[in-house]
């Protein structure tokens, strides 16, 4: 099928998972025969545009009619089966579904975060998640300074969600959410649940012949959602429990609390702080390491990083919420601790200390569950049903030809 693919790409200063599954999922579908158009605007040109552009940017990412009118023409020239929609702030808007309606062209939405109930996409405030927003209000965001901790700033997103949130439910073919913790917290939006797909992504394998070293490891951006303050926290219990373990903790990626961590492990020999690495790079430090410790405080929708330890064969110690009770069972194929609790993760680095032999069976284990769950054939054919219900059932007439004998897809 001809496949049209809409994404607001996020700033590569933040390097962004999301991005990463956006290429890598174009890349399957054309390996496997698909055509892929890419229609992208990248948050990276904004700081290139003149002052006046620039100071249109809130204002175009709640409607973006020059979008609307360039994608609208690519499809009626393009003639594809499925409009897939992903990130569409702030550089594309909610336009891009007006532009599938005029062209008459089934959309399939991938839901990655919250954004279409939380104007900072992930619950988050102040240290902790928040749900103030999940019923469908409006005015916390606000009070809250949610995006960018600026009310001027949350205006404008916020006014884009109450005035677009009628088309993601009437405009929309097929829902694509990544885990089922995802589409409970976001129900507020109240879409039809017949066009509702829960679907995991699928992983790449890192290349083999990684040797395991005695260390864990942390691969993610260094933030306050991502449960930096935690992971300190919890290695500094562990060591202080064990002053003298061999164990090593390697930190990849980089983000607003960058200088703090570089800080903290200068005084750490144990610690290792490399920085941001390529997705190869950082895959082959999670396949060289007995563990990734995935910390987070905000309630992942996903877990891209876990399911990258797992597909290496390395125990993930994973925060007990948000998807991960979806991703591992407990002391099977993964370990999940107390969310929040830097004692429970201390216990966690402390058991894989006691009995390395078990926690590589564990690896093995995680590693199998990788390989029946989310192998990137596996989420391809997943995605490849859900844009055949779209085609096959348009909630708006559509011009192009449909298919019957749409495969089942994992709802």
């Amino acid at each position: 099928m001809k496949v049209v693919i809409a994404h607001s790409r996020y700033r590569s200063a933040a390097p962004s998972g999301e991005n990463a599954v956006v290429d890598e999922e174009a890349m399957l579908l054309r390996s496997a025969g698909h055509e892929v158009i890419a229609f992208e605007r990248a948050s990276d040109t904004i700081a290139d545009l003149p002052f006046p552009r620039r100071a249109a940017v809130p204002a175009q990412s709640i409607w973006n009619p020059a979008v609307r009118r360039s994608l609208t023409a690519l499809l009626r020239h393009e003639r594809p089966d499925v409009l897939h929609v992903h990130n569409t702030f702030p550089m594309l808007s909610p336009a891009v579904l007006d532009a599938a309606r005029d062209a008459g062209v089934p959309v399939v939405a991938t839901l990655h975060n919250y954004k279409l109930l939380c104007a900072s996409g992930d619950f988050f405030r102040d240290g902790a998640p928040c749900h103030r927003c999940a019923g469908g209000e409006l005015a916390p965001a606000v009070a809250h300074g949610c995006y960018r901790g600026s009310r001027a700033a949350a205006l404008p997103v916020v006014a884009g969600l109450a005035a677009h949130r009628e088309r993601w439910r009437t405009l929309v073919s097929a829902y694509h959410f990544v885990s089922q913790s995802q589409h409970r917290l976001l129900a507020g939006l109240r879409l039809p649940e017949d066009r509702v797909f829960v679907s995991h992504h699928g992983v790449p394998a890192p290349a083999p012949g990684h040797l395991r070293e005695h260390r864990v490891a942390y691969a993610g951006r260094l933030d306050a959602a991502k449960g930096i303050a935690l992971l300190l926290a919890g290695w500094e219990a562990f060591r202080a429990a064990a002053p003298a373990s061999p164990m090593r903790l390697i930190i990849v990626g980089d983000g607003p609390l960058g200088a703090e961590v570089r800080a903290w492990a200068a005084s750490r020999p144990e610690v290792d702080v490399v920085g941001a690495l390529s997705r190869d790079d950082t895959r082959g430090v999670l396949a060289s390491s007995l563990a990734a410790v995935v910390p987070s405080a905000w309630e992942e929708a996903f877990g891209l990083t876990a399911v990258e330890a797992m597909a290496a064969g390395t125990v993930p110690i994973l925060a007990a919420h948000g998807s991960f009770p979806e991703l591992v069972t407990d002391g099977v194929d993964g370990v999940l601790f107390e969310h929040g609790s830097a004692p429970a993760l201390a216990a966690a680095l402390a058991a894989i200390e006691a009995d390395v032999s078990r926690h590589l069976l564990i690896g093995r284990a995680a590693r199998s569950t990788y390989r029946a769950r989310f192998t990137p054939q596996a989420a391809l054919e997943r995605l490849v049903a859900i844009f055949e219900f779209a085609i096959a059932h348009p909630v708006v007439p559509t011009a192009l030809r449909t298919v019957s004998g749409v495969q089942g897809a994992s709802r």
